[in-house]
C-alpha cells in the first residue's frame, strides 16, 4: 500500500508502519517531483519494502520526542536544556555552568538521544529538543528563561 497525501497524517503513517511487514509507503504529493524517484518508491513498496517521505519521518520523530517525558533527563541535562531554551550557545552554557564546551556537547548529545532525535540533514535537533522541552512546560517551576 502506497499512500499519496497532501499533508502528513501521523495516525495513518503510524498505522502503516505498525505491522512491520513492509510493502508500505507514505509520500507527500507536493514533494514527488521526479518521476524516476516515484517509480522507484512504487517498486520498493511492491517488492515488500518501504518508501517514506523524509518529512513524514521527521514529524513522526518529532511526535515521539514530545511523547517521551523530560523526566528521563538528569538534573544537569535539565539545566542545559533550560539554557538551550533561553537561546544560549554551547559556549555560553559552558561558561554559565562552569564546565567545558566538550561537556556541554556531551550533555546535548545525551539529551538528543533520550528524546529520540537522530542525526538528520533535514532537522535541527537542538530546535526540536527545545520545542519538546517547551511543550512539557519548561522547568519544574513551569517557567522558561530568567537569570
Amino acid at each position: 500500500m502506497l499512500v499519496l497525501s497532501q499533508h502528513v497524517e501521523q495516525l495513518y503513517a503510524r498505522e502503516l508502519l505498525a505491522d512491520g511487514n513492509g510493502g508500505v509507503g507514505y509520500l507527500l504529493k507536493d514533494r514527488v517531483f521526479d518521476a524516476e524517484q516515484f517509480v522507484d518508491a512504487v517498486r520498493r513498496v511492491a517488492a515488500g519494502g518501504t518508501a517514506m517521505d523524509p518529512q513524514v519521518i521527521s514529524q513522526l520523530l518529532s511526535r515521539r520526542a514530545q511523547d517521551k517525558p523530560m523526566g528521563h533527563l538528569t538534573p544537569r541535562e535539565r539545566e542545559v536544556m533550560e539554557l538551550m531554551a533561553q537561546g544560549r550557545s554551547n559556549a555560553a552554557i559552558a561558561d554559565r555552568l562552569v564546565v567545558t564546551e566538550r561537556a556541554i556537547a556531551k550533555h546535548t548529545s545525551n539529551i538528543f538521544g533520550k528524546l529520540g532525535l537522530p542525526v538528520s540533514d533535514d532537522d535541527n535537533r537542538r530546535v526540536l529538543a527545545v520545542l519538546a522541552y517547551l511543550d512539557r512546560g519548561g522547568n519544574e517551576n513551569g517557567r522558561v528563561g530568567g537569570n
